[in-house]
């Protein structure tokens, strides 16, 4: 034993002589540490209790919000809508009278002349009706209350289709058009919805602001010109229309517009004074512009009634009225004036209102007004 450890002892002497690494016994030789993985931790059944795995919910992508729009109603849907008073007032009492009847005789044709009358259709119009559906009566025609109804239909339609005409702009450059009427039917307003009209189908607009003794016309007719976006021609309160008119003629064709509308007074003291006037201004307009105006249109409120008839007899003969504008049908019962007004002045009529927006100052179609008022 002690012989190995003198071996050892010179043997390790030797080693650090020469430079050679010393050995170390095997049972002295460190031990190189394993490498530690990480082994997955048991779970026991209450840690799962205390933290449950999240459910997966699958991700679900809803469809676009589909937004409803409501279909915006035909113009005929409006127009129904709007003779519905004059339809439950006139044709409504017609239907009471003769639907059902197996047999017309000469005291229904009496009611049904009461019922007309006092629909404002008009005295000449309404004995004109009944006196052509008392031949019709005599001929064996009206057989019964469906027939009647049917043949009333036929001849208001006759009379609204003898003076009917569209107005057509485009056959003058510029095109001028004469507005009148009195105060409160809507002259202003109808010729702000004609404007936009007319620029919405590409024509240049002028307006003309010849109303000068209406407090505050001209400033209600330049708003309707900025909601158009046309130019008004417009001098200040109280001065002469005529000078309005001139400086209107002269920028409608130094602008080369398509369409001049020239606003009128209306209300003067006077018939004689509104006659002069009106007058004055077209020998004006015709000086500036050979021919013109092209169109004198009377702006009427139907729910005046009996009254549309005299404001139509008293223009026609002071301004050469040539078409009307009825305004106001959805708010009267008396929309029988528009067959007055047209067959007893021999006048086309050229647009009616009924309703507030612009797209409710229409052309006039006597088969669409007629079917209105006669289809269910």
């Amino acid at each position: 034993m002690e012989q190995q450890e003198k071996k050892g002892f010179f043997r390790g002497l030797f080693n650090k002589i020469s430079g050679k690494p010393e050995e170390v016994p095997p049972e002295n030789q460190p031990v190189e540490e394993e490498q530690q993985v990480e082994q997955p931790q048991e779970v026991r059944p209450e840690q799962e209790e205390l933290h449950p795995p999240l459910p997966v919910v699958p991700v679900v992508e809803e469809p676009p919000a589909v937004v409803e729009t409501q279909a915006k109603p035909s113009f005929f849907e409006r127009l129904k809508q709007g003779l519905q008073k004059t339809k439950d007032g006139l044709v409504g009492r017609i239907d009471t009278l003769v639907l059902g009847k197996k047999e017309i005789d000469a005291d229904t044709l009496e009611e049904l002349e009461e019922i007309l009358i006092t629909s404002d259709m008009g005295v000449k119009t309404t004995l004109e009706l009944v006196r052509t559906l008392e031949q019709r009566l005599k001929r064996n025609d009206l057989k019964d209350g469906a027939a009647l109804r049917a043949a009333l239909k036929e001849e208001i339609l006759q009379r609204l289709e003898l003076h009917h005409a569209q107005l057509n702009p485009s056959t003058r450059h510029p095109f001028v058009i004469l507005v009148i009427g009195v105060n409160g039917v809507g002259k202003t307003t109808t010729i702000g919805k004609l404007a936009s009209r007319f620029t919405s189908e590409g024509k240049k607009v002028l307006l003309a602001a010849a109303d000068t003794f209406r407090a505050a016309a001209a400033e209600q007719l330049v708003a309707w010109g900025e909601r158009a976006g046309v130019d008004v021609i417009r001098h200040k309160e109280g001065a002469d229309p005529s000078a309005v008119v001139f400086d209107a003629c002269k920028a409608a064709l130094a602008r080369n517009v398509d369409i001049l509308i020239v606003d009128t007074a209306g209300r003067l003291h006077t018939k004689v004074n509104l006659m002069e006037e009106m007058k004055k201004i077209r020998r004006v307009i015709d000086r500036e512009i050979p021919g013109a105006p092209h169109e004198t249109l009377l702006v009427v409120d139907a729910a005046t009634g009996q009254n549309a008839i005299s404001q139509a007899r008293l223009f026609k003969e002071a301004a050469g009225v040539s078409g009307i504008a009825l305004t106001k049908l959805d708010g009267t019962a008396k929309g029988g004036i528009v067959v007055a007004v047209s067959h007893e002045f021999a006048l086309p009529v050229r647009y009616i209102g009924v309703g507030e927006s612009i797209e409710d100052l229409r052309d006039f179609d006597p088969r669409e007004f007629t079917d209105a008022l006669f289809l269910a």
